[in-house]
C-alpha cells in the first residue's frame, strides 16, 4: 500500500510540472539571460594581481644554518603580514600613487597570505584596472619592504616574484552566476507551480475528477466546435 501511494505522490509531482513545464522553462530561462547580462554589462570587471615576498634573516658564509631558525622565520612570517595591512603600509602607498582611496579602502583591495610552512608571502592586490591592480601590489610589497626592515629588525627582504598585469577578470563569474541563477530560477518557478496547483480548485479534466474526488468518470459529454 506504502509502494502505492509513494508511486501516486511522485505521478501527481510530475503531472504538476508537466501541466506547467512551459512557465518552468520561461523562469528559468528569464534568470538565466537576466544574470548573463547583469554579470557582463552592470558588473565591473576585478582584476587581481599578486606578488610574492620572502622575509628573513640574512645569513653569513660559513655559518650553520640551523633549523629552529627556519622556524623562527616562518613563524614570524604570519607577523609579517600584519604589516603590509597596516595603516602606515597603507597611507604611505596611496601617496605614492595618488589614489583616492583611504587606508580602509585599500586595506579591503588587499589581502596577503603566507605561503604554507615558508617564508614566503604572497600580496594579491584588486581592482577594475589590472595596469593599476599591479602597481598597487609592486608599490606595497616596496614599502612593505622598507618599514618590515626598521619595524621586526629584518635584514633580508626580498620580491621573487613581481606582479604583472592580469589578462581577465577574478570576478564577475559570468558562468558561474547563470548557473547558480537557473538553478534558482528553477526552485523559484518549480516553487510557484506547486503553489499555483495548491491555489487551483477547479475541475478542468476526468484526471482532476479522479485526482481530487476519488471517483471513477464513467462518461464524458464531448465538445463540439460548432462554427467547424
Amino acid at each position: 500500500m506504502e509502494n502505492n501511494d509513494m508511486e501516486l505522490d511522485l505521478k501527481d509531482i510530475f503531472y504538476v510540472i508537466r501541466k506547467r513545464i512551459w512557465f518552468v522553462t520561461l523562469i528559468t530561462c528569464l534568470a538565466i539571460i537576466s544574470s548573463g547580462i547583469v554579470s557582463s554589462l552592470f558588473i565591473s570587471p576585478t582584476y587581481s594581481s599578486t606578488t610574492t615576498v620572502m622575509v628573513g634573516k640574512a645569513w653569513e658564509e660559513g655559518t650553520n644554518l640551523q633549523r629552529s631558525d627556519l622556524d623562527l622565520n616562518r613563524r614570524l612570517a604570519e607577523s609579517y603580514g600584519q604589516v603590509v595591512n597596516s595603516r602606515s603600509v597603507t597611507e604611505e602607498v596611496i601617496s605614492r600613487l595618488n589614489l583616492e582611496l583611504t587606508s580602509i579602502q585599500l586595506q579591503d583591495k588587499l589581502t596577503v597570505n603566507q605561503v604554507r610552512d615558508t617564508e614566503f608571502i604572497k600580496i594579491e592586490a584588486k581592482n577594475n584596472d589590472p595596469m593599476k591592480a599591479a602597481l598597487i601590489a609592486n608599490t606595497v610589497a616596496e614599502v612593505f619592504m622598507e618599514q618590515v626592515q626598521v619595524i621586526m629588525n629584518v635584514d633580508n627582504v626580498q620580491i621573487l616574484d613581481e606582479a604583472i598585469a592580469p589578462d581577465n577578470p577574478v570576478s564577475p563569474r559570468v558562468r558561474l552566476n547563470m548557473a547558480i541563477a537557473a538553478i534558482l530560477g528553477l526552485m523559484a518557478s518549480v516553487f510557484i507551480v506547486f503553489l499555483l496547483e495548491y491555489l487551483d480548485n477547479t475541475i478542468k479534466s476526468e484526471k482532476d475528477v479522479q485526482r481530487h474526488l476519488e471517483l471513477e468518470v464513467i462518461g464524458t459529454v464531448p465538445y463540439y466546435d460548432q462554427e467547424g
